[in-house]
């Protein structure tokens, strides 16, 4: 299965809104083993807002070794790929690690209670 990003988000690939938008697109077939291509001809910038909404949050129900297996990005940039990469650790590492979570939740929540 192939997505173009573009046609859902278009040129920037930024918001975790946007990410959402390729989630969905992406979870049932990755859940039932099917592979997915996410093709990022025509996106120009990306953030990491997106790829967390996109792929981090993947990794709470899924293994780590099955997405990298099942899902292939392509034509996505050097600074695309890293930024990929860094959202799978540090996702990685918030669903694998109770400590980092309970820390990374507590400093969201007293965020959100200082706005």
């Amino acid at each position: 299965m192939s997505i173009f990003v573009s046609k859902l988000v278009g040129e920037n690939a930024i918001t975790l809104a946007d990410g959402q938008k390729i989630f969905e697109q992406i979870y049932p077939p990755l859940k039932s083993n099917k592979a997915v291509q996410l093709d990022f001809d025509g996106v120009k910038v990306f953030a990491s807002p997106f790829f967390n909404g996109a792929v981090g949050q993947l990794l709470k129900d899924l293994d780590w070794n099955e997405v990298d297996r099942l899902l292939e990005f392509i034509n996505l940039s050097d600074f695309g790929r890293k930024l990929v990469d860094r959202v799978k650790q540090n996702a990685k590492q918030y669903y694998t690690n109770p400590t980092i979570r309970a820390a990374v939740d507590k400093a969201i929540s007293e965020q959100a209670d200082n706005t």
